[in-house]
């Protein structure tokens, strides 16, 4: 298992980042590694994501230094969401099958924690979120189906999408995460615009179902400095909570969202206008 720790930035610093810098602190371009535990701890809010990516045999979350703790889930809860093939998790014991686009919310104070594939030849791709956590959730299984659904946008405005809640209030306890994905219709390129800020919280997104050759351009910075990450499928990017986070697709495209800070109010947004970017 490998992992790799982001220190926070100042806006001040990041409105002097060139191409490289910006993608060295923001940008994870390997999130599944086969055969591996990949992880990246950021210290916006100690929020850890990555993936897990089981062939033949089973992968161990284990608990790095960075973690601080003898086991991964002794002061945190952790996220976790199938893109790839049939796979299963086993927590304690306990054995979590999750087919493409399921979820599962793993409480504070699991111990063993294993990710194995159904078939290695068309491997589970496990993303993994975690943030601290003050009170113990039980662990429970969300499916596609029993997530929480909403239409969103406009063909017009060419951002027709259907949003997917899992680790909401709404659907299932935690402390401070929450999780769900976002995917665009056919013909609709844009996410998230009008664009905002939640001051309270971090982000953090992982796109996905990108053709190989094809890209998004996510946006992010100040409203009043923004800059932009050329982004490939299955990269994440880290957004900082006084940044926007936006994004706009050569094609059509799928993007997992997830948050930890003050609060889980999905409504705790600061709206822009369009005309207030810079």
């Amino acid at each position: 298992m490998d992992i790799e720790v982001r220190h926070a930035a100042h806006p001040d610093a990041v409105r002097t980042f060139d191409t490289e810098a910006l993608r060295a602190h923001f940008l994870v371009e390997t999130v599944f590694a086969p055969g591996r535990i990949a992880l990246t701890y950021s210290h916006y809010d100690r929020f850890v994501l990555g993936g897990a990516t089981p062939l033949e045999g089973e992968l161990v979350l284990g608990a790095p230094k960075a973690i601080g703790q003898k086991t991964f889930l002794a002061e945190r809860e952790l996220g976790v969401l199938n893109i790839g093939g049939a796979g299963r998790v086993r927590v304690d014991g306990t054995v979590y099958d999750l087919a493409r686009l399921d979820c599962l919310y793993v409480g504070k104070g699991a111990v063993d924690v294993r990710f194995e594939s159904e078939t290695p030849g068309d491997p589970a791709k496990f993303y993994l979120i975690s943030a601290p956590a003050h009170a113990i959730h039980p662990t429970r299984i969300i499916t596609k189906a029993q997530a929480r659904h909403h239409e969103l946008g406009e063909t017009a405005t060419a951002n027709r999408r259907g949003l997917h809640q899992f680790i909401h209030p709404e659907v299932c306890d935690s402390c401070q995460i929450s999780m769900g994905f976002t995917l665009l219709e056919a013909g609709s390129i844009w996410n998230t615009m009008p664009c905002h800020t939640h001051e309270r919280r971090m982000e953090a997104y992982l796109y996905f179902d990108i053709a190989p050759e094809h890209r998004v351009f996510h946006f992010m910075g100040e409203p009043h400095q923004t800059r932009h990450l050329v982004v490939a499928s299955d990269q994440a990017v880290i957004s900082p909570p006084w940044s926007i986070h936006s994004g706009a697709g050569t094609s059509r495209y799928g993007f997992i969202w997830a948050m930890a800070g003050d609060n889980r109010d999905f409504t705790d947004m600061d709206h822009l206008a369009i005309g207030e970017l810079r």
